[in-house]
């Protein structure tokens, strides 16, 4: 397998030199069947080559790749992600008549620097076409412009921050590169949910917010203090604690001179433990309702004590009977052979963006690529092409549509009451819906 820049202007001139010289041959028509075979291969597949080809020699696999947390304290977010990769490719089966791996699963650490070490690993290969990935939006802001200036593409299943994609009002996000795509929700939409929830189902004009200092956790808690004051609500703290934080007493004790009726805390475990532990014990968040975010709507945190009756906003799970067109598989499908091949259900939200952010790769390169002399010549610029004008595309979390900054997921949003004792019960026990 070798990669290829910019040659297909060379190409060119040498088939129509080709061409010229077999046209005025009436009886060859085995030649001028294949010129007219290799000329519509070329025409019916995107790309124009600005960013390079890829060649997939016969008996090859096409490269893409799984970059998610897969160790540390957030590996049950990467984990389901690989996982959705890896039955999104057995599903779709081959493209053109060649395999697709992900080769060996690589790990983001939910880090910038863990990020940036495995794009870096990523784009020394020059035969990997596009990346499923990140898991967490702090190891997208390294990864993704790597990602980009190597022509690859990179679909994120659970990256939330604004920051890298849009404002959703046409202004890229600082963190936003060409070629990079999610499945998952903008947050801007989340913090208006749960905003909405508060101010006006639980009647509560004064909360706070806490974040980690995370792109994901400090854009969610902003994009929810700002909708909250636009329906007329009050913050009354804002503030930050570190990741590895045990002792939340002080940052507690601030957060309680303002008096809020509600603490939204969009953060990872274990940080969100202790917060959830230690608020009621604070003098004056006695009876405070406690508010979370995706990053704890998983099991290890949910069966907590300290997280019963916790008000969790996520992503809308009620998948019913939609279809993933690519493949044909329903939500209960995809959960059926997830248990069966792993033992377990996911124990995180995003496996389905992850298995439809799978097809839609794979339908990119499909619709990139076409054979030539046995191997199969994949175009980088028609594959970010496809992914561009995506529109309408049925997957299993609902339609697919990419706006001009790579936001392409259905952007439902559900608030659950969490009840400690039964996890599986509280994911479906919805108690608010939000559907922009």
């Amino acid at each position: 397998m070798k990669f290829k820049f910019m040659r297909l202007l060379g190409v060119f001139f040498a088939f129509a030199l080709v061409a010229a010289a077999c046209g005025g041959s009436d009886d060859d028509s085995s030649s001028g069947s294949s010129s007219e075979s290799s000329s519509a291969d070329e025409h019916d597949s995107l790309g124009d080559g600005s960013l390079g080809t890829v060649t997939v020699e016969a008996g090859e696999d096409i490269q893409i790749r799984s970059l998610n947390a897969i160790t540390g304290d957030v590996a049950f977010l990467g984990i389901p992600n690989q996982r959705g990769v890896e039955q999104a490719i057995a599903d779709f089966g081959d493209i053109h008549g060649f395999s697709v791996t992900i080769g060996t699963g690589l790990d983001d650490l939910c880090s910038a620097d863990g990020g940036q070490a495995a794009a870096q690993t990523i784009v020394a290969d020059e035969d990997v076409v596009g990346v499923i990935g990140t898991s967490c939006s702090g190891a997208a802001t390294a990864a993704s412009p790597l990602i980009s200036e190597a022509g690859m593409v990179m679909i994120s299943p659970s990256n939330t921050a604004p920051a890298l994609t849009s404002d959703l009002a046409g202004t890229a996000g600082d963190n936003y590169h060409p070629g990079y795509y999610r499945t998952a929700h903008n947050d801007l939409f989340q913090g208006a949910a749960m905003a909405k929830f508060v101010y006006e189902e639980l009647g509560i004009s004064e909360a706070a917010a806490i974040h980690d200092g995370d792109p994901y956790t400090q854009g969610l808690a902003q994009a929810f203090a700002d909708a909250f004051e636009n329906l007329g609500g009050t913050m009354t703290g804002f503030t930050g604690v570190n990741k590895e934080d045990t002792d939340m007493v002080p940052v507690l004790t601030e957060v309680a001179a303002g008096s809020p009726g509600a603490l939204f805390f969009p953060i990872f475990q274990p940080a969100g433990d202790f917060v959830a532990d230690q608020a009621p014990g604070v003098s004056g968040l006695e009876g405070i309702v406690l508010l979370g975010a995706d990053g704890l709507q998983v099991q290890t945190f949910m069966e907590l004590p300290q997280a019963d009756g916790m008000y969790l906003s996520g992503p809308d799970l009620r998948y019913g009977v939609n279809t993933n067109q690519s493949t044909g598989a329903t939500a209960e499908k995809f959960l059926a052979d997830y248990e069966s091949n792993n033992g377990n259900a996911p124990e995180a939200p995003f496996w389905a963006h992850s298995y439809d952010a799978a097809t839609i790769l794979l339908e990119a390169i499909k619709a990139a690529s076409h054979s030539h002399d046995g191997n199969l010549e994949i175009d980088r610029a028609g594959v970010r092409e496809y992914l561009d004008n995506l529109s309408g595309y049925e997957g299993i979390i609902g339609t697919l549509s990419c706006d001009d900054f790579g936001d392409c997921g259905a952007q439902r949003i559900t608030v659950v009451q969490n009840s400690s004792a039964d996890f599986a019960g509280s994911i479906e026990n919805v108690v608010f819906s939000f559907a922009p």
